[in-house]
């Protein structure tokens, strides 16, 4: 059977998604472990702690640039193991091993997704090479080699996949595991979120060559992502608690990644993978500090003075976009949907800075910041494809109705709270309900939370 044959290329490949990957992954682990050596001072299991990270590094460097299959499984295995293992610190506490045990399950499921659909694409390919994989993509599409049945298998490989990329990821309906999971140690929280949460993103890239050919699984992923995102953020506006906002914020952002992905973006999800999971491990380990800091008081009021230098400034951000980045935001595929992201950026960020009252120079500022975030964005799309090299990067796809609805009702969620409409219906009845089934539905798993101090045993 091809997925148990090794190739004669070898079992891995260093390839230049695989090199972005391996810095990202340096870079946190560097990070997590000089943060962990200070956090973990003075306890019995710091060692082994530590060691457990660095294995779980060289584990997710070894999916990076596994090159076949039964290694990348193999890695992947291994690393969910460590990664649960990291989770229950002190196997004594209850809380924590349910954690631990309700991820571990989700992780299993996801295996079971990974294992046979690697298993279908060995199958239909005559090789458990990724790399070979892909470069023989274009003569199944094509019909040199495909018969019903090859396609089929196929459709349903990359279908297994995708869901094990969500499960990792904690996208909609796989996401209990991570909002459970706020019991771990802040350092394995930051590694979780800025790294192994990341994984599914990955997959999906890896295989990008083949899902751009396979265009109801990218409705899907666009479809199951823009839920996510969308319930992920609502989630995160009525947290309490500083972790478990950060962990809904994961959710939605492992949910636009997963529809750039949907897209056939390939280049910009790695960007966005890339930069959540540094901003994410940023905010994790830096969850402490925030504690202590006092809270700044924004005004709601938006004038509609306001709304049309934000809106300039968001203008002026898509057309910084485009000249940096290189890409036609034409309408006839999903590429101007980068440019509608560029400008939903630019605008909030000239709203946030555009204070009372309205001076000359602030509002100067604004548009000069609006901009240069325009042009940076563009940039960072540039540099990943660059780097990216030879790897196909972006295979956009027509517009359609899937695509134009989902990012209309983005559009239409982002107004209305720039407009402040669930302060405006606080008092409706419908909205309190609303309100409620999403504070409950957010919760995590009752069995991973800690009622009193008496139940965690040090």
């Amino acid at each position: 059977m091809p997925l148990f044959r090794i190739p004669d290329s070898g079992l891995f490949r260093a390839d230049s998604l695989a090199w972005v990957m391996a810095g990202l992954i340096l870079f946190v682990i560097v990070n997590v472990t000089a943060y962990s050596s200070r956090y973990l001072a003075g306890d019995r299991n710091r060692r082994r702690q530590q060691l457990l990270i660095l294995l779980l590094g060289i584990c997710v460097l070894c999916i990076a640039f596994a090159d076949h299959l039964l290694g990348l499984l193999i890695a992947w295995i291994a690393s969910n193991l460590l990664l649960v293992r990291l989770m229950i610190h002190k196997a004594e506490w209850m809380a924590a091993r349910n954690s631990g045990l309700l991820t571990l399950k989700t992780f299993g499921i996801g295996v079971t997704f990974l294992g046979a659909g690697f298993w279908l694409l060995a199958e239909n390919a005559g090789t458990a090479s990724i790399s070979g994989m892909i470069s023989t993509a274009d003569a199944v599409t094509t019909g040199t080699t495909t018969t019903d049945t090859v396609t089929s298998m196929k459709f349903w490989g990359l279908l297994l996949v995708a869901l094990a990329a969500m499960t990792q990821s904690a996208v909609w309906p796989f996401h209990r595991w991570l909002i459970s999971s706020l019991n771990s140690p802040t350092p394995v929280s930051a590694l979780m979120h800025a790294g192994l949460i990341n994984g599914g993103g990955f997959l999906i890239v890896r295989f990008g060559p083949l899902y751009a050919t396979q265009p109801v699984l990218l409705h899907g992923l666009f479809v199951v992502g823009l839920i996510t995102a969308l319930v992920g953020n609502f989630w995160k506006l009525i947290q309490t608690d500083i972790k478990r906002m950060l962990a809904c914020s994961t959710m939605g952002q492992m949910g636009f990644m997963l529809m750039q992905c949907g897209m056939g973006l390939f280049a910009p999800a790695v960007s966005h993978l890339c930069w959540h999971g540094l901003f994410k491990a940023y905010l994790f380990l830096n969850a402490g500090s925030v504690v202590h800091q006092q809270r700044t008081v924004v005004s709601d009021s938006v004038s509609p003075a306001r709304v049309a230098i934000a809106s300039l400034a968001g203008v002026m951000g898509v057309l910084a976009c485009s000249l940096t980045s290189g890409i036609d935001f034409r309408f006839t595929d999903t590429g101007c949907i980068v440019g509608a992201l560029a400008f939903m950026a630019a605008t909030q960020l000239a709203i946030g800075l555009l204070g009372a009252p309205l001076t000359i120079i602030r509002t100067i500022g604004t548009l000069m910041a609006g901009l240069g975030a325009g042009g940076l964005y563009g940039l960072n799309i540039c540099l990943v494809e660059t780097t990216l090299g030879s790897f196909p990067a972006s295979s956009p796809q027509p517009m359609d109705a899937i695509y134009c609805t989902g990012i209309a009702l983005i559009y239409l969620v982002w107004i209305a709270m720039l407009l402040n409409l669930p302060a405006r219906l606080a008092s409706q009845s419908s909205w309190k309900r609303l309100y409620m089934a999403a504070l409950n539905a957010s919760q995590p798993h009752p069995q991973t939370v800690t009622a009193t101090r008496t139940s965690y045993h040090s």
